[in-house]
């Protein structure tokens, strides 16, 4: 698979914060921007970041959504309705950025299958089925790229720890034996109605560390014994976090480090590469919104360069000063 390292490459787009939203919008579309800068000024270097990325192309999206969806929602053609269920207002330059983060995912995988380690900036939308899309989810990133995959692995898991189940990945993989869905969410949060992946975990409301770190660890051993991928794409939604607006969960900042860590460092020591995006987070705070995701960066570079993960650490450490 050419895997060769595991210095994590980052993968990046300026236009991901670029979208105009209304005012308290329930969406923090800052934050891409702001874990961007946040890296940068830690002193992970510009060359890390692959930021001319590809936005995925209408075979691409053929490979998980109808012909008919896909046209309506470019077009602009596609129910107010259904734009209700997506939670933005239809614009192009949504469609656009929509493409360019769904295009992000795939490069990410592509630089996993290089690098061992790649982390997007972005991506993560789970909520998307083939003919419709909801919750914030206009295109399923995590289907399409693991498509994109199999056109050079055999299989792949998708490890998704965001709060929400990712209710459209799994629907869209049901009966694909070479694609493995699991999601360890809460069991109350939305979506109402869940689907079936291969693997659930539905946690309860208020689920602490401890709980919390078992089910990801006994869970993944077993997958990557049993189904032994290729390749893991990691969902690692922050949404878990005790402050987060619409998580319902009790997990520490110290908790989503130690899940990032453990889910990184388990596909390492099995040598399978590992694309992660950075999935939901839904603190109003964007700093502190910030801070969170940058957990799974500086488990990342724990593994490979700790200088550089400590830098991190100690500037979420000078900001609470």
């Amino acid at each position: 698979m050419g895997r060769t390292t595991t210095t994590p490459a980052l993968i990046y787009h300026d236009c991901y914060s670029d979208l105009q939203l209304p005012e308290r919008h329930r969406y923090p579309i800052g934050k891409y921007r702001a874990l961007y800068q946040r890296l940068l000024a830690a002193g992970v270097p510009a060359s890390a970041f692959i930021t001319q990325s590809i936005p995925a192309n209408r075979q691409q999206l053929l490979s998980v959504h109808t012909a008919g969806y896909i046209d309506a929602l470019c077009s602009g053609q596609i129910d107010p309705k259904a734009m209700r269920r997506i939670g933005f207002p239809w614009s192009e330059f949504l469609v656009k950025r929509s493409l360019q983060s769904c295009g992000g995912t795939i490069n990410t995988v592509h630089a996993a299958l290089t690098h061992g380690i790649a982390i997007h900036l972005s991506g993560g939308y789970h909520h998307a089925f083939a003919d419709e899309g909801a919750g914030f989810c206009l295109f399923n990133d995590l289907a399409i790229a693991a498509r994109e995959a199999l056109r050079s692995v055999d299989k792949v898991l998708i490890f998704d720890c965001d709060v929400h189940q990712g209710d459209g990945t799994a629907l869209l993989f049901e009966g694909e034996p070479r694609v493995i869905t699991a999601s360890l969410h809460g069991e109350k949060n939305f979506p109402a109605r869940k689907q079936h992946s291969d693997w659930d975990i539905g946690l309860t409301t208020a689920c602490d560390d401890a709980s919390y770190l078992s089910s990801v660890d006994e869970s993944l051993r077993y997958l990557l014994h049993l189904h032994q991928p290729d390749l893991v794409i990691y969902d690692a939604g922050v949404d878990i976090h005790q402050h987060d607006d619409l998580g319902l969960l009790n997990v520490s900042t110290a908790g989503v480090r130690a899940r990032d860590e453990l889910v990184l460092r388990h596909c390492v020591d099995a040598n399978i590469p590992v694309a992660a995006v950075i999935g939901g987070g839904y603190q109003r705070d964007l700093q502190a919104l910030t801070d969170v995701h940058l957990q799974l960066f500086a488990a990342a570079f724990t593994i490979s360069q700790p200088a550089l993960a400590d830098a991190i650490d100690q500037q979420i450490a000078n900001r609470a000063v």
